[in-house]
């Protein structure tokens, strides 16, 4: 089955057409830049015109940076406020004729992961960490979702954790890897506090260099790279809306 996955970023909005049995790209990522400031109009308008350059017309998964329910936007911390409220799902369809699924981003990415990368065939609970811009986590017990968790909000020594954590953090302020990992060892101390996960997977761009704070880490949970990358996004986003539409083996 093929699906057309959309991976929706503070920089860039990218899609690509996935063979969701097994997790490939069918064509080149399409990129383009995500319009400031990113209002609902807009940035609907960059999602269709990613459909439209690849000359798509069948189900459509997308991963978006906030909280989504039945296709609602429940938060907008990293976009604009104006799309609280807004049902992403139903914007997306009426802009490009095509059936929407929409998901938050980090789930997205975390469905990538249990289904082809990190996390296959792992089961128990996984937590997915996503450090960038921020901090994206997906939760997984014995292989199901619990959407929309926003654990990288949470409050450690009175300051969201997003503030020592988020690998931006550790370029803004130039700080070494053992540096930096210092706030991401108190984070995942406290998720492991807190969750008793069996893995935790780092996602995002800290994910490429994983051996430079990996062992500066405490917590006795298994602690491994992502293997998705960049693709992770557009391979959930696509599986999201094959799960939606499912047909027998899949």
């Amino acid at each position: 089955m093929e699906v057309l996955g959309i991976d929706v970023g503070g920089t860039g909005i990218k899609g690509a057409l996935v063979d969701v049995a097994t997790g490939e790209l069918l064509v080149e990522r399409y990129r383009l830049l995500t319009p400031q400031p990113s209002t609902p109009k807009k940035v609907v308008a960059t999602m269709a015109q990613v459909v439209s350059h690849l000359n798509w017309q069948g189900p459509v998964g997308c991963g978006f940076p906030a909280a989504v329910k039945r296709g609602v936007v429940c938060t907008a911390a990293n976009i604009s406020k104006k799309w609280l409220g807004i049902n992403a799902e139903q914007a997306l369809q009426e802009a490009t004729g095509c059936t929407a699924t929409v998901i938050n981003d980090a789930d997205a990415a975390g469905l990538a992961e249990m289904r082809f990368g990190a996390g296959r065939g792992q089961d128990g609970v996984v937590l997915l960490v996503t450090l960038g811009t921020g901090i994206g986590t997906a939760i997984f017990i014995d292989g199901r979702l619990l959407p929309n968790t926003e654990l990288g909000h949470i409050e450690i020594d009175g300051q969201d954790a997003e503030l020592t954590a988020a690998e931006i953090v550790r370029k803004q302020k130039e700080l070494s890897w053992k540096q930096w990992a210092r706030g991401l060892d108190r984070y995942l101390t406290t998720m492991e506090k807190l969750l008793w996960p069996d893995l935790i997977i780092i996602g995002g761009g800290a994910s490429k260099k994983h051996d430079q704070y990996a062992p500066f880490l405490t917590l006795k949970t298994p602690v491994v790279p992502a293997q998705m990358r960049n693709e992770a996004g557009i391979v959930g986003a696509a599986v999201a809306a094959a799960l939606r539409n499912q047909k027998p083996g899949f």
